[in-house]
């Protein structure tokens, strides 16, 4: 079969954290995709404010460098970095059909995590080549020998052939811009295990992904064939579709047939037709077999269509990812405070949201919206908490106004019994901690250890099998137990029997029982009962939560409550009291946080928690019916 060998693609995956971005970022000044003296921010590649603020990667993005071969040739490396989070799992599934091979980058230290099994089980699916590569090997706690061992069983655990075991290994610092072969002398960087690289650039990273990644393949005279693999929008040019040509030829201004995901074929023409180079996508001429491109001119083009020859027109497969695992109710906001505030939410009907939602269908392939009994809600369906969590917080910065129900798993009946998706987790953290974390998972969120290493370093790996529903809130309740120290992640890892009753939140909630401003005089008394959200002069209503009881039931409160004034001086009068500063909870800490009957108001300016009954006449009437039931 005839190769083009003068382009490679291929993607970096990794776990979360692990310095892909980083690595890519180096890759793109050593190969001169820059100018001297132009101005780029670190991790190029994060351009979404989001990805920014969190500190990963959300989307998958491509960006290509030129690289001078051994004989003089120019080859084009097409780069594609993926998400390392399993939440954004259609991502990495997306920039996966666009490659050759993957670069698997793996910290020298943590090793292999959750989410490095997640990317590489894809990979390997899909026969791919696999360059593993070993980041931030000077760090003074990098332990190289054990982490190579440990890829090389994951490579057994995931029944990977003979050929892809066969690896090649390269040693690198992204940060500095440093790659090798040569494995580093242990402590010879002089602090600690880290060691130094007899290398200064990135080459030997180069070299190895031209001698690695298979050149694009193709079939001489092959009618025309381009995978949509992602979508993006332009105020000039409209929708943009992100295709990797697998055959043929494609030109600007040319007719191709639109093969649509629904079975139908269209005629189209192409009006632009764009290559990438570094971070910019500059107009071309035509692209050939193996080229990844960018299109426009098709305004209701979609992820998995492909663009084929008009004559004969030959349909790639679509692109099928994992099933969503959690779903949330999102709808209009139906509290009091609705359309007040700094900013004003200025989108509050049902129709903004319902378009909203079907937009973010066209290019998130991972999420599914369906109708719920309310005409003002809808069940959003998505691969995990953060995933929904970030469509949450960007449609919040657009100005919308929402109400948001409690996660809940998506089960599935399999032979007559009802099935619930489950999760493994790992959990790095300090000895000391491990009987009250084991506690933690296995007593209260039924969860199953698999494995525990103790590295002697004083700190413990423990890997457990959880229901997904008892993974909603635990991060919170984990961070505060290990105070701060651990690390945990999850991924998913399939279904199984429903686990019965799981009790998650022993604390109860405060609730306001009427509304006002909230007052330092209420909140002093308050503060005994628990730990609250609000700060002094916040407005409240009822039905609002304002804090956190510390016994398990939920408790309604007075929390505008004035001091009485009078004219007798008390003998207390000059003493100082100081209030306790409140939690103030980010929307992913809310949404861990509340109950079923409970829910998180979403506007651009605060996120407020709130009973989904505000009454409290008719939650306490409620109440006292359901004791009744079980008396």
């Amino acid at each position: 079969m005839p190769t083009r060998d003068n382009i490679r693609n291929v993607a970096i995956v990794a776990h979360v954290d692990h310095g892909k971005t980083t690595l890519v970022d180096a890759m793109l000044w050593q190969s001169g995709a820059f100018g001297e003296h132009q101005h780029v921010d670190e991790r190029a590649m994060d351009s979404n404010d989001l990805e920014r603020e969190k500190g990963i990667t959300i989307l998958a993005k491509n960006t290509a460098v030129h690289y001078r071969g051994p004989e003089g040739e120019d080859v084009v490396i097409n780069i594609i970095d993926t998400p390392g989070h399993a939440d954004f799992g259609g991502e990495v599934e997306r920039g996966l059909s666009m490659v050759d091979g993957v670069v698997l980058l793996v910290d020298a230290s943590e090793g292999p995590l959750p989410q490095t099994r997640f990317v590489l089980r894809k990979a390997l699916a899909a026969k791919m080549p696999v360059i593993l590569l070993i980041n931030k090997v000077d760090r003074p706690d990098s332990r190289v020998d054990e982490v190579i061992d440990e890829t090389y069983e994951l490579f057994m655990d995931l029944d990977a052939t003979e050929e892809q075991i066969e690896f090649p290994i390269v040693y690198a610092i992204a940060r500095d811009g440093k790659a090798t072969l040569t494995k580093p002398v242990p402590g010879s960087s002089g602090n600690g295990q880290g060691g130094d690289l007899d290398s200064d650039n990135l080459l030997p990273l180069f070299k190895t992904i031209l001698e690695t990644i298979p050149a694009p393949s193709y079939t001489e005279g092959a009618p025309l064939q381009a995978h949509v693999t992602n979508l993006d929008a332009s105020n000039f040019l409209g929708r943009i579709a992100l295709c990797r040509v697998h055959q043929g030829e494609i030109r600007k201004g040319q007719q191709v047939a639109w093969c649509r995901h629904d079975g139908t074929v269209e005629r189209v023409k192409i009006t632009e037709l764009l290559m990438t180079e570094a971070l910019e996508r500059k107009p071309a001429e035509k692209a050939g077999p193996g080229d990844i491109i960018a299109i426009a001119g098709i305004p209701e083009i979609m992820i998995g269509d492909t663009l084929a020859d008009p004559e004969d027109p030959r349909p790639l497969p679509l692109i099928t990812v994992d099933e969503p695992a959690i779903s949330m109710t999102v709808g209009t906001n139906t509290g009091p405070l609705v359309g007040r505030g700094p900013t004003k939410g200025t989108k509050v009907t049902a129709r903004l949201v319902k378009d909203r939602l079907e937009r973010e269908l066209v290019g998130n392939v991972s999420l599914r919206v369906l109708p719920t009994e309310r005409p003002d809600a809808w069940e959003v369906q998505g691969r995990g908490e953060l995933a929904l969590a970030i469509l949450v917080e960007t449609m919040r910065r657009e100005g919308f106004e929402l109400t948001i129900g409690k996660p809940q798993v998506v089960t599935k009946t399999i032979d007559g019994k009802l099935h619930e998706p489950v999760e493994r987790l790992t959990i790095d953290a300090p000895e000391e901690f491990l009987g009250a974390v084991t506690q933690l998972i296995q007593g209260n969120r039924k969860g199953r250890m698999e494995t525990m290493t103790n590295h002697g370093t004083g700190w413990v790996r423990m890997e457990f099998v959880v229901p997904s529903r008892g993974l909603i809130g635990f991060r919170t309740e984990f961070l505060t137990l290990t105070r701060g120290t651990g690390i945990a992640h999850a991924v998913f890892e399939g279904y199984e029997p429903w686990y019965g009753e799981l009790r998650t939140r022993t604390s109860g909630s405060l609730v306001a029982d009427r509304a006002g401003s909230a007052t330092p005089f209420a909140m002093m008394n308050l503060q005994e009962r628990g730990t609250m959200f609000v700060q002094p002069t916040t407005e409240v209503y009822e039905g609002m939560i304002v804090g956190e009881n510390s016994r398990s039931d939920d408790m309604d409160v007075n929390i505008t409550k004035e001091k009485k004034l009078t004219n007798m001086r008390s003998s207390t009068s000059d003493v100082t009291e100081t209030l306790i500063p409140p939690r103030q909870l980010s929307l992913e800490q809310a949404l861990e946080f509340i109950r079923e009957d409970e829910a998180v108001e979403v506007t651009p300016d605060t996120v407020r928690i709130r009973k989904v009954e505000l009454s409290q006449q008719v939650r306490g009437r409620s109440r006292g019916s359901a004791a009744k039931g079980k008396g």
